[in-house]
């Protein structure tokens, strides 16, 4: 059994253990210590990292109450080794831990929900409720969190022996009947919890709810704390000063002006398809009635000119219509129309000229070539039913 020195101090960064035991792993080492301050991977917290013995500790898991540091390189059996963990992800990771703890013990004791999945990531936590919450609730719940922030109230964590736990209520995804640690944040929040937290609820610094959506009946919820949440503000603030020198508008304002210009380019797509709609006319009427078929290609159209336009010289071609959009370096896109032949019995063979794919009715079909354009029109032009 490894000694937990993260139980007993969780800001304990630097310690000195023995090393019991060294395996080579398929990827590295894995150690064993008489003792470690190096948290593993539990409670949806990820592992410690940090240096042992002059060596990168790159996870750390516990197995059976031994704790296993997977290391980059080796160390001695019986070596007396110094054990550094990087205390700046350390820090963080409890600001968000224990944040998320207010949290869902605010959303428990106001509404009854559990927290039914929790993961830290990278970005931010991702917190899983029972039941359904409006933003206008999560707004509340946030502000009364950064009050539980302010008042700075020490956390109470400890290890109940069994008749303590049979008396006690604590929130819980697992049935536990042994060596259940209780983190409890006196009248806000009791669980059991397996990872190192804050002291005091000031040092969480402030939680902040990015956004929710809707999850298996109820609500995942997206969070940031501390300093995590400082950076988070940071990178928004940077985007909105950016987006506001490109608009020339004030930071205050940058929602009007983005909706301005949404509005103008709304504006210019409308007038585009009307341009587009009248050119397809003139298009239409320059091309010449055949027997054959009708190919046409065009840099500019979008969808529905292109679908309109195939649909003016279906009426001309004997065969079948083909308009063609793009280029030859970034590919085509095609719509093909006929009013005489089975086009989706003819698919196969069309795709096969033009290194396509694509389907769709006997009377239209459409999707995308990779072939030139002469290659396209050489496949094409004398192609028949």
């Amino acid at each position: 059994m490894t000694e937990k020195l993260y139980y007993q101090d969780s800001h304990l960064f630097t310690f000195e253990a023995a090393v019991l035991d060294c395996r080579k792993e398929k990827k590295g080492y894995s150690v064993a210590l008489d003792r470690t301050a190096f948290f593993p991977e539990g409670g949806g917290q990820l592992a410690d990292t940090g240096v042992l013995g002059g060596v990168r500790v790159l996870d750390v898991h516990e197995r059976g109450g031994e704790i296993r540091h997977y290391t980059d390189a080796p160390l001695e059996i019986g070596a007396h080794v110094e054990g550094f963990v990087d205390a700046e992800q350390r820090l963080r990771r409890m600001q968000n831990h224990s944040g998320e703890h207010i949290l869902s013990g605010l959303v428990h004791n106001a509404y009854g929900f559990d927290n039914v999945g929790f993961h830290m990531g990278a970005e931010c936590m991702i917190i899983d409720f029972s039941g359904e919450l409006t933003w206008e609730q999560l707004t509340e719940l946030e502000t009364r969190a950064n009050e539980v922030v302010r008042q700075n109230i020490p956390l109470h964590i400890w290890f109940p022996d069994a008749s303590e736990l049979q008396s006690i209520e604590y929130r819980s995804k697992l049935e536990l009947t042994e060596n259940v640690r209780i983190v409890e944040i006196p009248g806000v929040d009791r669980c059991a919890c397996c990872a190192p937290h804050a002291e005091r609820t000031g040092e969480v610094g402030i939680v902040k709810i990015l956004d929710s959506q809707r999850h298996r009946g109820g609500i995942r919820v997206s969070v940031v704390c501390g300093l995590d949440a400082l950076e988070d503000y940071r990178a928004r603030q940077e985007s909105v000063t950016e987006i506001s020198r490109a608009l020339s508008a004030k930071r205050g304002e940058v929602t009007r002006a983005v909706q301005r210009v949404l509005n103008e380019q709304q504006s210019m797509k409308e007038r585009c398809d009307a341009l587009s709609l009248a050119l397809i006319r003139f298009m239409a009427e320059a091309e010449p009635e055949t027997a054959g078929n009708i190919l046409v290609f065009d840099a500019t159209l979008g969808e529905i000119a292109q679908r309109e336009l195939v649909n003016r010289l279906m009426e001309k071609a004997g065969g079948f219509a083909a308009v063609f959009c793009g280029s030859n370096e970034d590919g085509w896109r095609y719509i093909i129309g006929s009013k005489r032949l089975d086009l989706r019995a003819m698919s196969r063979e069309i795709n096969a000229a033009i290194q396509g794919r694509g389907g769709g009715t006997p009377q239209m079909i459409q999707g995308s070539a990779r072939a030139d354009r002469a290659e396209i029109e050489a496949g094409l032009r004398e192609l028949k039913a």
